[in-house]
């Protein structure tokens, strides 16, 4: 061969090449086909499936469930030179022309498995023209697939009747098996059915299958597919199937992942399939206890704290059931959040060294603003540690440290935690927010309890299988204040635990906290120990309340049980305190640094360099007449004839509320009636609790309705004065309630002690 007739030839495969290329974009490939959406558990198997848009169960078979007998039998039944021609096998070809011109054997159309991929993807109907297509396709397709490929697509669209199609949907729906675990006879069972899946129809004539399948084993054997032994066992194994549901676990977070990654047909998601049922199973039997107390669904997530995957996802008690809104996603819903925020909160006000576990903190009626929080049994304790505050979930002292903390502090750290409703309204929030005055999810409270339980680390949960790293998380508190808060919640006795019991000793510690909304429409427990966060709400999805849903009551049960199954018998690692922690001796009676004046001393932990430093200052040194009956101030002490004592330093409404309820304590005497010195200054001027400033009053007039004044004031104060638009109104003792009537329109009250301090408040009064 000349270099002349080289080049023709080489010119001639190049313009066949164009051309082929040609046909290729003129022509292209039919679209992959429609899968049916699966969303898998972390171990791979199938959680839940659904119907594909035309309403068949094709669910994608992956190339590594093709087993070697998967494969070899669809081979050695199908095309046996599979891997050796291009799409079409040409000696096929012509022995079935042969045999159908001539009558001889079983007429055939010597389709290759490719060619049935083309077919399959295309349906025609059966002639000679789209016979001819078929084999352009199938050399298509060899050009654009591997083998592999080829074969998988053969597996994911053949026929087994009815709308099920695939190999994987066959598996999965009459044997409840994916196909790379199935046994040899229930593979060749599948391998059989495409060619007759009408007259060989799996839990119909189960029979005739059972037939077919041991002629196919045998002949496998005579080949010398697999082993004398193999065939002899396969032909042992009885057919006793039917067709079954498809998998149908976790069908709240399938549909959300489905929504999520829409054209998916594989989701791998992160939950744990045993987890998953149990807590399936665990709620839908708890909830069914609550019918008769009007309580209808709750809601279950438990996170695995290492990973921050999600591990089950419990939407509702029944997804089916329609008449109590099943459907709905529980985990998602946005609910008042009740007390579940104050670990935070309090968390937040260590790391800005505002409180330490032993530090007291006023629980009195307040009037912050406007605001009149009440705690949930309506019931005040004067004074109570921040861990009791914590542990016994008080409102007053929480809303007394956000105050003090700042709520724009406060909203912007769960903004950073990924609470949605709270970053679109936290203009609007307020002092109530800690009270669950903001809107928030499951997800989102879980998340901040697994951030607690992370040293103070946020991130994002993980709903679907990652081999990533972790990403880095964002430090919302300190881990000194997420261990401190953790402790004093891990402290409260578990209610699920008799007394003494030895089994609790297999049982997971448990740091946990409970919430219920305003009205009782929703009932919250949280708790985590290091391995798992699991977070429960119990309530209806209708928005009504029910006399018995409390978060200690009806959700606590709920959530021992789920972490009971989850870790029981299980190392129980605890937290440890970290290395930027440390103790300090404490006045028992404050919970400050402790003076020369106070005895009574125990150990609290503190942040150094953050935790305030302030000394205690519980009593106060005041001058007394020597007989006791007056207090001196330092401009009226006489030279001689007094002595010094100490007298209980009370907040005034501390002081007004031991008053108010009779509760005995140590009062200053009144000031010496003879001191010509007029103490002024605001510094000690009483607060006026009633009313509240710049606030409109629409009072009845048909009723006759009054106003109510009332104050707090410092210890030494005995009487106080009030006045009205400046004009005076009466003399009363400094815890006394006084009412009268007011004329309509702007009115300024005034408040005077008996030391000259003054303090005004302006409100209007309109009639109806």
């Amino acid at each position: 061969m000349n270099w002349r007739t080289g080049l023709r030839l080489l010119g001639s495969v190049l313009a066949g090449l164009l051309v082929l290329f040609a046909l290729d974009l003129a022509f292209p490939l039919p679209r992959a086909p429609l899968y049916s959406p699966i969303v898998l558990a972390a171990d791979g198997t199938v959680l839940h499936a659904y119907l594909n848009p035309t309403q068949k169960w094709r669910m994608k078979t992956e190339l590594r469930e093709i087993t070697p007998a998967l494969r070899k039998t669809i081979i050695e039944k199908e095309d046996r030179w599979f891997y050796w021609h291009f799409g079409v096998n040409p000696v096929a070809l012509l022995q079935a022309a042969a045999r159908n011109a001539f009558g001889t054997g079983r007429t055939t159309g010597a389709s290759t498995i490719t060619m049935q991929v083309a077919r399959l993807l295309e349906p025609k109907e059966r002639t000679f023209g789209n016979k001819l297509l078929e084999m352009l396709r199938a050399a298509q397709l060899e050009a654009h697939y591997s083998k592999a490929e080829i074969l998988q697509l053969y597996l994911n669209l053949v026929p087994y009747g009815g709308n099920v199609e695939g190999v994987k949907s066959a598996a999965l729906l009459y044997f409840q098996q994916p196909p790379d675990y199935l046994s040899l006879a229930q593979t060749v069972t599948l391998a059989i059915i495409p060619n007759r899946p009408r007259g060989l129809i799996l839990g119909k004539n189960n029979a005739a299958v059972l037939q077919e399948r041991n002629r196919w084993l045998r002949r496998f054997g005579e080949a010398g597919l697999f082993t004398q032994q193999d065939i002899a066992d396969a032909l042992l194994e009885p057919l006793d199937v039917q067709r079954h549901p498809a998998p149908a676990l976790a069908p709240h977070l399938a549909r959300r992942l489905v929504q999520q990654f829409p054209g998916e047909a594989i989701i791998r998601s992160s939950l744990n399939r045993n987890k998953q049922s149990k807590a399936e199973d665990l709620t839908r039997n708890y909830v069914r206890r609550l019918y008769e107390l009007g309580i209808t669904q709750a809601a279950v997530l438990v996170v695995n704290n290492r990973t921050r995957q999600v591990e089950a996802y419990v939407g509702s008690a029944d997804f089916l059931d329609f008449s109590n809104q099943g459907q709905n996603d529980g985990i998602m819903a946005v609910r008042s959040p009740g007390s579940t925020l104050k670990p935070f909160l309090y968390a937040l006000a260590m790391d800005r060294g505002l409180v330490t576990p032993k530090l007291l903190l006023p629980d009195v009626p307040t009037n912050f603003q406007g605001y009149r929080p009440e705690n949930f049994d309506k019931h005040c304790n004067g004074e109570v540690t921040l861990e009791r505050a914590l542990a016994y979930s008080l409102n007053i002292p929480a809303v007394r440290v956000l105050n003090e903390l700042g709520v724009p502090a406060f909203t912007d750290k769960l903004r950073q935690a990924g609470f949605q409703n709270v970053t679109r309204n936290q203009a609007n929030l307020g002092l109530s927010s800690i009270l669950g005055g903001c809107g928030a999810s499951l997800e989102e409270l879980t998340n901040l309890y697994v951030t607690l339980a992370n040293e103070g680390q946020y991130a994002k949960l993980q709903l679907t299988r990652t081999r990533k790293g972790q990403a880095n998380g964002t430090a919302l508190v300190s881990p000194a204040a997420a261990f401190l808060t953790t402790d004093i919640l891990a402290q409260l006795t578990r209610p699920d635990l008799p007394l003494g019991a030895a089994s609790s000793l297999r049982l997971p510690k448990i740091a946990w906290k409970t919430g219920t909304s305003y009205g009782r429409r929703d009932a919250w427990s949280i708790g985590y120990n290091k391995q798992y966060t699991v977070g429960v709400w119990v309530g209806n999805f209708s928005g009504h309340g029910s006399p018995a849903l409390t978060g200690a009551d009806i959700a606590t049960p709920l959530l021992f049980d789920v972490f009971n199954d989850l870790a029981y018998n299980s190392p129980n690692d605890w937290f440890v305190p970290p290395a930027t922690l440390d103790f300090r001796l404490v006045c028992a009676e404050t919970g400050l640094v402790p003076n020369e004046t106070c005895p009574n001393q125990i150990i609290d932990y503190f942040l150094p360099g953050v935790s305030e430093g302030r000394r205690c200052q519980h009593q106060r040194e005041v001058l007394l007449s020597a007989d006791g009956r007056f207090v001196y101030c330092r401009a009226c002490a006489p030279a001689t004839g007094f002595r010094r004592a100490l007298y209980p330093n009370l907040l005034p409404e501390v002081a007004a509320y031991k008053e108010a309820q009779g509760i005995p304590y140590q009062r200053l005497p009144p000031h010496n009636p003879a001191c010509q010195l007029v103490r002024g200054g605001t510094e000690s001027a009483p607060t006026i609790t009633s009313p509240t400033a710049n606030t409109e009053y629409v009072l009845n007039r048909h009723e006759q309705q009054q106003l109510l004044l009332s104050c707090t004031t410092d210890n030494e104060v005995r009487q106080v004065y009030w006045y009205v638009n400046d004009k005076f109104l009466r003399a009363a003792a400094a815890t006394e309630r006084v009412f009268f009537k007011p004329p309509p329109g702007p009115l300024k009250i005034s408040c005077a002690d008996d030391h000259g301090r003054n303090t005004d408040v302006v409100v209007t009064i309109s009639e109806m």
